[in-house]
């Protein structure tokens, strides 16, 4: 049986706040313009969304909210990750619930567990839904790396159909797509090294960058697909600049910085997280302006 296929610009979209709870009505205008800026997907609640400060009822109802939103104009992947194998499963069941159509699973992190332990992670996840799941492995955040070989014996499960690689590391990224790129769907997970990682094989980007260019990430995302490669690199080089600026301060305070200089939703992040400094979001505007995005 033929594995579902997500490819293309995923946007990982930020969770909106105002006054401290989230604000529902910028999340579904957020969806919208995204969707019709021609973005391929929405990843909902995942890292950039700020998982870790909602609680599980916010998680949840942001990704019902989500899907309400997306009209099954494109896919909603849900990020329903966590570093309990209990946990993962309870989310993956409530994310199921909200009608997500794929799932977004992370390594777990801080208790760094062995090779045959994420698999059996993995595993456990993936005979408990029969939704799409796309494993997600950055070990900068989660002191856990994912090996190739363990992808691998992930890959023979039917309903595992991806992997979001956020190494940033290209030669890694070769070496996924070189095993495993037949059987899963790699995607880059680190927007200054997606246009290149296409070139390799990858199908496709989990971006941040594409919460405020939605449009130039997914145009570098249909060129790469089509062949046009010169069109794509124009695009990569276009926004290489935001996307350094967009990772220049604990993300996601940057994105929703530039996002709040489009009027399109408030600087408001949780504690830990604290909002972009007067600094960046000139160095924001600066660069938007340039863009003609402001």
């Amino acid at each position: 049986m033929a594995k579902q296929v997500i490819e293309g610009c995923l946007t990982a979209l930020v969770t909106p706040f105002k006054g401290g709870r989230v604000d529902f009505d910028a999340l579904a205008r957020l969806v919208d313009w995204q969707i019709e800026n021609g973005v391929d997907g929405i990843v909902s609640v995942g890292t950039t969304g700020e998982s870790a400060t909602l609680d599980v009822e916010e998680h949840v109802a942001v990704i019902a909210a989500t899907v309400k939103a997306a009209r099954g104009r494109v896919p909603v992947v849900a990020g329903a990750g966590g570093n309990a194998t209990s946990e993962a499963l309870a989310l993956t069941k409530a994310s199921e619930d909200a009608g997500a159509d794929a799932l977004l699973h992370v390594t777990p992190y801080y208790n760094r567990p062995s090779q045959e332990g994420l698999f059996r992670h993995f595993e456990a996840i993936a005979r408990a839904t029969k939704l799409p799941v796309i494993l997600y492995n950055v070990p900068s955040r989660t002191a856990c790396d994912l090996l190739t070989d363990t992808v691998a014996r992930l890959a023979d499960l039917d309903n595992v159909i991806g992997i979001k690689d956020a190494t940033g590391n290209l030669v890694r990224g070769g070496e996924l797509i070189a095993k495993v790129g037949d059987r899963l769907t790699v995607l880059s997970g680190d927007d200054g090294t997606a246009f290149p990682l296409y070139a390799l094989g990858g199908r496709g980007v989990i971006s941040v960058v594409s919460n405020i260019a939605p449009r130039e990430m997914a145009e570098m995302w249909d060129a790469a697909k089509a062949g046009d490669w010169e069109r794509a690199k124009k695009q990569h080089y276009k926004l290489r600049v935001l996307d350094q600026l967009l990772f220049a301060e604990p993300s996601p305070a940057p994105t929703k910085a530039a996002l709040a200089l489009l009027g399109r939703c408030s600087t408001d992040v949780r504690l830990p997280l604290v909002a972009a400094t007067p600094r960046l979001v000139e160095e924001l505007r600066v660069e938007m302006h340039a863009q003609g995005m402001l």
